[in-house]
């Protein structure tokens, strides 16, 4: 691999802390998933400024683009008494936690050459990069982004657990980001002894499983406890077959966050499905 600068390296996998009171669920554990990026610039403070606020910025859109509240999150640079002393610059996203507040999601770190200086003086092995173009050599620059994916994962279930009350009655929710539920659509016939309904309903389920693979079908209890399950683990949207889909080929998509109901039609469904999905 010959890359020229500037370059990325990310990798994911398991991550060990030596931690005396692991707590708090999946925040605080002593074996862990980790995903990390290592991106090499030419030292030059410009350049390497310029970079370092481009991957917080990513790094902050990410957890954005999971449905998090820019509330719930925000930057916090190290004091300089808590960052490593070959550290350029340092800095956090936080999550807002009900456990104990604002909680660490995700590092920025500025490592400068620091890195590749002591891989290479234990070593042995060279690591300065020649650039062809200015017939320079030099120690790159290292901007380390770090995050752990559990962390990812408890906060994502935070953030998305709801609790109201639809109809009359309480409810517990997860408004999970339709793009990242594990189930898109689920498909229900308004009653499961009715053969022409079930039939109708496994038909309209196999023509969108071709485009929606996170798909479920479901006939198991009467059609409100199976809307309270698809509502608990964040199925964005319920297709419910009806006595009137038989009659005019459309049926009733329930959104899951209100638990209103709109008729569309089947014919419609896959490009109704995608324009939400976008």
């Amino acid at each position: 691999m010959h890359p020229k600068l500037p370059f990325g390296i990310g990798q994911i996998g398991k991550a060990f802390r030596n931690e005396i009171t692991p707590r708090d669920f999946l925040f605080r554990q002593r074996e862990f998933e980790q995903m990390e990026l290592q991106y090499y610039i030419k030292p030059d403070e410009k350049t390497g400024k310029e970079f370092f606020e481009y991957w917080k910025k990513f790094a902050f859109d990410w957890y954005l683009g999971l449905g998090f509240k820019k509330e719930n999150l925000r930057f916090r640079q190290h004091a300089p008494d808590e960052r490593a002393h070959y550290a350029k610059d340092a800095w956090d996203i936080e999550y807002n936690t009900p456990f104990g507040g604002w909680k660490e999601a995700w590092g920025i770190h500025h490592r400068g050459d620091w890195d590749l200086k002591r891989h290479s003086e234990y070593s042995g092995e060279p690591l300065s990069y020649y650039d062809d173009e200015t017939k320079e050599r030099f120690i790159p620059w290292d901007i380390e982004c770090s995050g752990g994916v559990d962390r990812a994962v408890l906060f994502v279930l935070l953030e998305a657990y709801m609790e109201d009350e639809l109809g009359g009655e309480p409810r517990v929710f997860l408004k999970l980001n339709p793009k990242i539920a594990p189930i898109k659509v689920a498909v229900f016939s308004l009653l499961k002894n009715k053969p022409d309904l079930v039939s109708k309903a496994k038909e309209v389920y196999s023509a969108l499983k071709k485009k929606i693979p996170q798909m479920m079908f479901d006939d198991n209890g009467n059609i409100g406890k199976r809307y309270r399950r698809q509502d608990e683990i964040g199925t964005p949207w319920c297709v419910t077959i009806d006595f009137q889909t038989l009659e005019d080929s459309t049926v009733t998509v329930r959104d899951r966050d209100t638990g209103k109901q709109e008729r569309h039609a089947i014919a419609e469904l896959d490009k109704y499905f995608a324009d939400m999905l976008k």
